[in-house]
């Protein structure tokens, strides 16, 4: 049986022939002499057949080659011949193939590759004697190789630039004069793409005017230099006909030549058929849908790799490279590469002030950078104001200059994003605006749009604004607006008919919210309040800027009370003032909301201790809600109650306690026996008594306010758990010890289980049950909770709160009782240092640290300082 025959091997060459595809006339004519003279030879035109790409180098024989002769005619070194050098140049080298130049003509200019040619002995076809057709066939003949491997690797890094450049592209983009602050992303966007897998699809996503264009660019152009992608680098507008641009690449780039008579799909299919097996990059710039990619039918190999640009998320099939903002020196460095006349240096607050009012976004940098560069005397400063001034409508931000990567201002390339989107997620924009350049709590964006379907306003968030990279989530529930961002959405929101009612209800949600964190509220204070702050401050400025009186009243009202539950007494006091002023003025004298701004100006004077100022503030509110509502009022006996707290913690017992006998008489009449104000009023009666020394007139009221609680909020209320507090401080002042404990456990229980771990209020029931401790002298179970109580009120509170100097003072005062001197110490002096910067000089807190502390140094041997 005959074995099969193997098939026919492509026969060896004697010379590789180079040329430029415009001298192929010529080229044409030698190679018939060359065959004349049993010379073979290698031409592209007669060794591929048709269909074949023309850099395919499996159907051709280097190995056994003699030669290679690289042509040089009038028309110079073509592109594709420099790109056939670039490819081949390491098989020449591999295999002892010497390189013959050939001059045919004078080249146009003298590149980096001639003068390479020019070091080895060339055929010169302009002379006629020697004969050059003889010289040429000696060298094939007799070939001498041209330098060792090593010269000629050296060689080909000199000409690298401009071979490399030959990589089939169609880049003609400029791309930015400085592109900072990105290596990383190059770098990351690279592993990206050569991940193996059929296709690598890595999507650049961010907000217009972020970068993804020019990271994309830079990205094309750095690795066309390196010769990553020699099947070609293809960029592509995603806007317009994604399949026509990729047949005309096919066709001008890669030289194929599709049939005419098909539709574009056939053309496409045919192209994609022939395309070569060089890896390829095909870049989609500003793609809108997936579906747009998929309709290319790229093929599955690993060859070719996709890169888009998008505003948009497309799920898990596509790994996405997600490009944030520029850092503050990567921003400044932008603007020093575009003025580079030392302004920037020169005015370098200001330059940073620039830079964080354009949220770092890399074109309005650019956009402002070459504003400057063109205004040789416009300041900084100046710059600064008209932006301030003029907002987005500002020149520095809509006019470009040709040569930008980037082809709109800034407002003109968020207006392609704004026009994608639905009207209800337009509209969702608009009253993100009305936020803070903060983090924005979804809660409370939920509270604004009360008519709307709580999981259609999620998908109008998730699936369009952050889809579309115009929101970003910062944590759970938690929400932020880019601040050039901001400024769109609100030019949007102010021409929309209903934006002066959405002021309004905005500022009601915030103040709703201030409000409720008055309430117990079942987060830290601490938490709640800051989420809220920056908030209410926007929705305060808005009503002052439509002059909204009222409004403004009451923003700064619960703004200063926020600042108050902080301990940022400097910053609650004139909030307060001004809400006291505008309501006085607005509504008169005697108006219950007056009457109201007197209380909260009194209650912080209270804590503070400026006993002086706060007297007659509350004086005048209790006459005012006694003349507007009468002698019987609820309110009338809060006003009481207020005065009364004043007068007792000054130690006027006397003049409080007439007051709290009035309140708690016209609660019990007006709310009934049980009622939680009823409890209050005996409360703060008890603790009257207590103070006093009065234990047997405080005890049954404590447990009749305990009872009521109990019987109406039920035994895990807060307010039960502070009853239960109350009735345990007076056992241990009595030194009941045993019957103190269970009641302190059990409040601490309730207010672990109901506020949590780390709310304030379970910091003050560790400190109550740590302080039943150490007067027992159970000093190492005092310690852990003294310890755990601070904590919580530094993390919550902060560290400069008069509640954490109270802790520091509490656990001063217990390794005092230890003898622990030495750690003591430091903790009344941090105390000691808190409450100066918030209490006036002859706070009674302040007093008692002096004099612990006085006494601890004379414990200590050493005198006051």
């Amino acid at each position: 049986m005959n074995s099969p025959s193997e098939p026919d091997r492509p026969k060896p060459f004697d010379v590789f022939l180079c040329y430029n595809s415009k001298d192929k006339p010529t080229i044409r004519a030698i190679a018939a002499q060359l065959k004349h003279r049993g010379i073979s030879y290698w031409l592209d035109e007669e060794q591929l057949p048709p269909g074949c790409y023309w850099l395919d180098t499996q159907e051709r024989d280097m190995s056994e080659l003699k030669a290679v002769a690289v042509f040089v005619g009038q028309n110079g070194i073509g592109k594709w011949q420099r790109l056939e050098i670039s490819i081949f140049l390491q098989e020449f080298v591999e295999h002892h193939i010497p390189i013959i130049p050939v001059f045919l003509a004078d080249a146009p200019q003298e590149t980096n590759l001639l003068k390479f040619l020019k070091l080895f002995t060339w055929v010169d076809f302009r002379l006629t004697d020697p004969d050059p057709l003889e010289q040429l066939i000696r060298g094939i003949i007799h070939p001498q190789l041209n330098a060792d491997p090593g010269f000629i690797a050296d060689t080909q890094k000199i000409i690298a630039a401009e071979i490399e450049a030959n990589i089939p592209n169609n880049l003609t983009q400029q791309g930015a004069i400085a592109f900072v602050g990105r290596s990383a992303e190059l770098d990351r966007l690279h592993d990206l793409l050569q991940q193996e897998t059929l296709v690598a699809i890595s999507a650049i996503a961010g907000m217009g005017g972020v970068g993804k264009t020019e990271l994309a660019l830079q990205y094309a152009y750095q690795e066309r230099d390196r010769q990553t992608y020699r099947g070609g680098i293809a960029w592509l507008n995603a806007r317009q006909d994604l399949k026509a641009q990729l047949v005309l690449f096919a066709e001008n780039c890669l030289g194929l030549q599709p049939p005419t008579d098909g539709d574009l799909d056939a053309k496409l299919d045919w192209c994609w058929q022939h395309w070569g097996k060089g890896k390829t990059l095909l870049v989609l710039d500003d793609v809108q849908a997936y579906a747009d990619v998929e309709a290319l039918k790229i093929p599955g190999r690993s060859q070719f790799k996709v890169l888009m640009t998008t505003r948009s998320h497309f799920g898990s099939s596509v790994r996405e490279l997600n490009l944030e903002v520029l850092s503050e020196s990567a921003a400044l460095e932008l603007l020093r590469s575009l003025v580079t006349d030392g302004r920037i240096d020169r005015q370098l607050a200001e330059a940073k002030e620039v830079c964080e009012w354009l949220g770092y976004l890399p074109l309005g940098l650019e956009l402002v950078g070459r504003y400057l560069a063109r205004k040789h005397d416009v300041s900084v400063a100046k710059l600064r104001e008209r932006l301030q001034d003029k907002r987005l409508e500002a020149k520095a931000l809509k006019d470009r200059e040709p040569g930008m990567t980037a082809s709109l201002g800034v407002a003109a390339a968020f207006e392609l994003s704004w026009q994608e989107l639905p009207p209800e997620a337009q509209q969702l924009a608009a009253w993100l605006s009305l936020f803070a350049l903060a983090e924005i709590p979804w809660h409370l964006v939920q509270a604004c749009l009360t008519g709307q379907d709580e999981e259609e306003l999620e998908d109008w968030r998730d699936e369009k604004l952050i889809g579309a990279s115009l929101l970003k989530r910062t944590e759970a529930g938690h929400y932020q607006l880019h601040q050039l961002l901001r400024e769109f959405f609100a030019a949007k929101r102010r021409q929309m008919a209903e934006s002066a009612a959405w002021d309004e209800t905005f500022l009601n949600v915030i103040c709703a919210e201030a409000q409720r964190s008055s309430e117990r509220p079942t987060r830290s204070l601490l938490e709640e309040t800051t989420a809220v702050i920056p908030h209410l401050q926007v929705a305060i400025d808005q009503a002052e800027a439509m002059q909204q009186p009222l409004n403004v009243a009451s923003g700064k009202a619960w703004l200063g009370y926020l600042y108050k539950s902080q301990g940022r007494y400097s910053e609650a006091e004139p909030l307060y003032l001004q809400a006291l002023e505008i309501t006085r003025s607005q509504l008169g004298q005697d108006h219950l909301d007056t009457a109201a701004s007197l209380n909260n100006l009194a209650a912080l004077y209270r804590v503070q201790g400026r006993y002086s100022e706060a007297e007659p503030l509350y004086l005048q509110a209790l006459e005012i809600t006694r003349s507007q509502l009468g002698q019987d009022h609820p309110d009338t006996a809060a006003s009481l109650n207020n005065l009364a707290l004043l007068y007792d913690s000054q130690g006027r017992y006397s003049e409080a306690e007439p007051l709290y006998l009035q309140a708690l008489e016209i609660t019990r009449s007006q709310l009934g026996q049980d009622h939680p104000d009823t409890a209050s009023s005996l409360n703060n009666l008890a603790l009257l008594y207590d103070s006093q020394g009065r234990y047997s007139e405080a005890e049954p009221l404590y447990l009749q306010a305990l009872e009521i609680t109990r019987s109406q909020l039920g035994q895990d209320h807060p307010s039960t758990a502070t009853s239960l507090n109350n009735l345990a401080e007076l056992y241990r002042v009595q030194g009941r010890y045993n019957e103190a404990e269970p009641l302190y456990l059990q409040a601490l229980e309730i207010w672990r289980s109901q506020l949590g771990q780390d709310h304030p209020s379970t910091a003050t029931s560790l400190n109550n049950l740590a302080a039943l401790y150490r007067v027992q002298g159970r000093y190492s179970e005092a310690e852990p909770l003294y310890l755990q109580a601070l904590e919580i009120r530094r993390s919550q509170l902060g560290q400069d709160h008069p509640d954490t100097a109270q802790s520091l003072n509490n656990l001063a005062f217990l390794y005092e009782s230890q003898g622990r001197y030495s750690d003591a110490e430091p903790l009344y002096l941090q105390a000691l240092a808190i409450l100066e910067k918030v209490l006036p000089a002859h706070h009674p807190h302040l007093t008692t640290i002096r004099e612990n502390l006085e006494y601890l140094r004379e414990q200590m041997g050493r005198s006051v300082q």
